[in-house]
């Protein structure tokens, strides 16, 4: 029987190449994934990132120490390569002694081999087959996918997880991470049957007791339906939206042909920090994927690594009682 098939998911290349138990990992996303949030995710058998994209240098040193404290299990640092002081968080990795990295939003090249250098383990987020060829002529030692499902911004192809995982498991022998619109224990086991080997989840762990996201965030997600986000803003970078004020101004001008130097002014300075962090939700920029809409109660980070493994291993018989 393939080994997806089987009820332990413990035992495949992303457990063995980050050291953690399970190959989930918490998706390191601004205003959500602090050093509380990274931690309850490692110490539950997962891999935590805290998300640097919403800190300054000195605020992400802090949470790397905080981490460390509140957890002895494997956790890393999500950065995006478009960081404005991206040497600054850099050189922070290393004299923290980070030894996991995943990196977005920029060309994996720039610092895959400098951070190699330094004995730290490399993953990339892209969006396409051809992007993730890159990464692995860039020499990253996994690789993540993410669909167009996924909340905050996305890749500009537009594909569909079902669609990109069996396409980047073609195109390269890397370590598969895939990501965007997973938040159930069945939904792993569906990317792992395409060729996945781990998943990255971001909306469901974005919402649960640990986030750093406002309260007020959290429960206006938990009543979202089908159809509540859209991917918008898509001269500048796609970014998947909730329904709000600020939401209707963009699809206006977007409508009437705004250009890219209308729509970044529209957007502003702290958008997503005044929607997601401080729980503004008529003018705020809300950040949040589809799968949102299958939750309707907020639970702490081991509550949803529960029903994640629970979910994982219900599949698993199901797909096991068919071939019998």
């Amino acid at each position: 029987m393939p080994s997806f098939f089987k009820n332990d998911m413990t035992m495949n290349r992303i457990s063995s190449l980050f050291g953690i138990q399970y190959p989930i990992i918490q998706g390191g996303m601004v205003w959500c994934s602090g050093w509380r949030l990274a931690s309850a995710v490692s110490n539950a058998g997962g891999l935590g990132l805290i998300g640097s994209g919403s800190m300054y240098p000195d605020i992400l040193r802090e949470h790397i120490r905080k981490c460390r404290a509140a957890t002895d299990r494997p956790f890393g640092v999500n950065i995006p390569l478009m960081y404005p002081q991206i040497e600054e968080i850099m050189n922070i990795i290393v004299e923290e002694g980070i030894k996991i990295v995943f990196t977005s939003a920029g060309n994996p090249k720039t610092w895959t081999g400098w951070l190699k250098e330094r004995d730290i383990t490399v993953a990339h987020v892209v969006s396409s087959s051809k992007f993730a060829m890159k990464c692995e002529e860039a020499g990253v030692d996994a690789v993540v996918a993410e669909g167009f499902e996924a909340g905050g911004h996305n890749g500009r192809e537009e594909t569909t997880t079902l669609c990109l995982i069996p396409a980047v498991r073609e195109a390269t022998t890397l370590p598969l991470i895939a990501a965007g619109g997973i938040g159930t224990g069945e939904a792993i086991f569906a990317t792992m049957a395409l060729g996945a080997e781990g998943v990255q989840i971001g909306t469901r762990f974005a919402l649960t007791d640990e986030s750093s996201a406002s309260d007020i965030f959290k429960e206006y997600c938990l009543r979202l339906n089908e159809g509540d986000t859209k991917l918008l803003l898509k001269k500048l970078a796609p970014t998947r939206l909730v329904t709000n004020s600020f939401r209707d101004k963009v699809e206006v001008a977007e409508a009437r042909g705004a250009s890219a130097e209308e729509l970044r002014e529209l957007l502003g300075r702290g958008r997503a920090k005044k929607g997601i962090f401080k729980g503004d939700l008529e003018e705020g920029e809300l950040e949040i994927g589809q799968v949102a809409a299958l939750f309707r109660r907020r639970q702490s980070v081991d509550e949803v690594m529960k029903e994640l493994l629970e979910g994982y291993r219900r599949a698993s018989d199901k797909v096991s009682s068919f071939l019998l």
